[in-house]
């Protein structure tokens, strides 16, 4: 049978990049939704297509006929509602973060090991076809050393317009209630003055900690780290001996910034990302001896990938590309990188 899902969470995220996904796809049947607000989860199930509608997460987890679900929530209430899904035996793809510290990260991927399931964390950029292509030129690049060694790479991410899929949500202008149980937006070491910003280095600047994690190894040590109070940073990361130096700003006007250059003896190796919510694939460029040529690319989006992989991983009880227990990884590193921080 056809995996039922439910969406637990119906805002702008939830719907324009996860339940028109799911929707779309026929490979599984979404059977319900889950919001507190009750005219916009009906909004959303009335644009989707959507049966069944519950006012909570609980009462969408007593559904039986829902196997997994898919977690947009704030981002807070993110880790309870997960363990909540992964105990009543549902598999999970949730937002990331997954979690604010290494302990809450862990006792969800322990909940999933134990019943399991599938656990994924939305790192989309890792489904990106863009991202796809980059990963099989790279290894024919390693493979017949025509650019000769890797020497160093360097990630940026300066944000801009976010984009917008068409049509593809609704909303209502209900206000957020409040209720939801929440974790700890921190480690206890850490002092509420750096809490903000440490919450927007892990929603935004953590994709492209993943994506070079997933590009040039799973785990870096950290060599240097400067970080601000809003969260912007620059960060030297060590994967073997192979430097890769993040320049992390979140304000910058204009066209989304994003993406990772894998420097060559000879040449280079370019992933630019698109804006989050595009419908497009990442530009890959490859330089060698002074030429630049752009790998053609075709039309495809990063979270229609993604959702397309998670029924699959269901299905045939794969390990995701962003697994829980790869992207603790992530929290691991953030929190060390706050830690240097903290300690001056």
């Amino acid at each position: 049978m056809k995996p039922g899902i439910g969406i637990i969470g119906t805002g702008m995220v939830g719907q324009m990049c996860h339940l028109a996904n799911f929707a779309a796809n026929p490979a599984c049947r979404v059977v319900a939704i889950a919001d507190l607000r009750p005219d916009l989860a009906a909004a959303a199930a009335l644009k989707f297509g959507v049966a069944r509608i519950y006012g909570t997460h609980r009462e969408l987890l007593a559904d039986s006929e829902v196997s997994a679900v898919v977690v947009v929530t704030k981002r807070r209430a993110t880790g309870p509602i997960v363990l909540d899904a992964l105990n009543s035996g549902r598999h999970v793809l949730s937002e990331k973060p997954m979690a604010y510290t290494t302990v809450q990260a862990a006792t969800l991927v322990e909940a999933a090991r134990q019943k399991e399931l599938v656990y994924s964390v939305g790192y989309m950029k890792r489904h990106d076809a863009g991202v796809a292509r980059a990963l099989a030129e790279l290894a024919r690049i390693r493979a017949d050393l025509s650019l000769g060694r890797i020497i160093g790479a360097r990630g940026w991410c300066f944000g801009g317009d976010t984009g917008r899929s068409q049509d593809n949500f609704v909303m209502t202008g209900e206000t957020r209630p409040d209720g939801l149980e929440l974790w700890p937006d921190g480690p206890d070491w850490m002092p509420h003055a750096m809490r903000s910003g440490y919450d927007n280095f892990l929603n935004v600047f953590s994709h492209i900690i993943n994506l070079a994690r997933y590009v040039l190894g799973s785990s870096p040590t950290i060599a240097e780290s400067t970080v601000e109070t809003s969260g912007a940073a620059r960060i030297t990361l060590d994967f073997d001996d192979v430097a890769c130096t993040l320049e992390l700003v979140n304000g910058s006007e204009g066209a989304w910034r994003e993406g990772l250059t894998i420097n060559f003896e000879r040449g280079a190796l370019t992933i630019e990302l698109p804006a989050p919510f595009a419908e497009e694939e990442a530009r890959v460029i490859l330089d060698h001896n002074g030429e630049s040529t752009q790998l053609v690319r075709a039309t495809s989006w990063a979270f229609r990938r993604q959702a397309e992989a998670f029924v699959s991983d269901i299905v045939e009880r794969r390990i995701p590309l962003a697994s829980g227990q790869d992207s603790v990884t992530d929290i691991a590193l953030a929190e060390a990188i706050w830690k240097r921080r903290a300690s001056g």
